[in-house]
């Protein structure tokens, strides 16, 4: 071969070399990573859509727990929401056998639509007694909240606990 056509043969090798480069670097990575970054994007997608499908096939669930949440506040006046409080301390130290020594309930009046009765509650028994007491409480379907726990032995063993629990609950103002 000779030398003209070589150096033709290699400065077109070249040429074509840096035309693929830049072609590679200019439109074919770009397009790469922008497929990529779609396709990234359609998972996600297709996550959320699903999840939106659960909830929306949830709907009737959901919205049934949020009527019954709702609903579970205490009613009426304040007599018969007191009623109510002292049957539910009454059920729950009935199913967990746990001795109630007092219960002082107190009616704070908030700004908003709701009146909330704090309730301080001091009990007795054993660990057994006592986690029976708090999972009746956490189980029942009234709106309260716990607001503090104190447990305090009165013997060496710990068989012989005592429970401090203040709670809230809120009644809706109709009162």
């Amino acid at each position: 071969m000779q030398i003209k056509n070589r150096q033709q043969l290699l400065s077109i090798l070249a040429i074509g070399s840096l035309v693929l480069l830049g072609g590679d670097r200019l439109i074919i990575s770009p397009l790469i990573s922008s497929w990529n970054a779609r396709s990234k994007s359609i998972v996600e997608f297709k996550a959320q859509l699903d999840q939106h499908a659960q909830l929306i096939s949830r709907d009737a669930i959901i919205r049934s727990r949020w009527e019954h949440m709702r609903t579970n506040t205490f009613q009426g006046d304040t007599s018969s929401a007191d009623d109510q409080m002292f049957k539910a301390f009454d059920r729950w130290s009935t199913a967990s056998k746990i001795t109630i020594s007092s219960i002082k309930p107190q009616w704070k009046q908030s700004e908003d639509d709701y009146t909330t009765l704090e309730c301080r509650a001091d009990a007795s028994g054993d660990m057994e007694k006592i986690a029976q007491f708090l999972h009746e409480i956490e189980k029942d379907p009234l709106a309260i909240k716990i607001e503090a726990i104190e447990i305090t032995s009165h013997d060496n063993d710990g068989q012989q606990l005592s429970l401090g629990l203040s709670r809230s609950f809120q009644t809706r103002n109709s009162l």
